[in-house]
């Protein structure tokens, strides 16, 4: 017997067709990372900055942790918009796969194809 194909895109409820449909556009056209960013301040290293004796210049951080190892990267200022959309694009791929992961577990409850 032969094993039984997926169906087809066409054979997708508009919903999860939908859902699909948001997942594919935001994977294929933008940036996706995972991590959290942290805004700090730090010092540059000039004996004469403000920042010697203050509280330090506002800097941005993506945290990661990786095998129970949390990892910080600097971000510079110019990279920082891009940055947190492909953070907040991480959390929207994350609550779409979980909107499709609960559309198939109505599909099994209901015993449909």
């Amino acid at each position: 017997m032969p094993a039984k194909q997926p169906p087809s895109r066409t054979g997708l409820c508009p919903g999860e067709r939908a859902l699909r449909s948001q997942l594919n556009q935001i994977l294929a056209t933008q940036g996706v990372i995972r991590g959290t960013l942290l805004h700090r301040r730090r010092r540059c290293g000039n004996a004469g900055c403000h920042c010697a004796k203050g509280a330090g210049h506002p800097a941005l951080y993506l945290i990661l942790s990786e095998a129970g190892r949390q990892r910080q990267l600097y971000i510079p200022r110019g990279w920082h918009d891009r940055v947190r959309q492909w953070v907040d694009n991480h959390h929207q791929v994350r609550a779409l796969i979980h909107a499709i992961s609960q559309l198939h577990w109505k599909r099994i409850q209901d015993r449909q194809g």
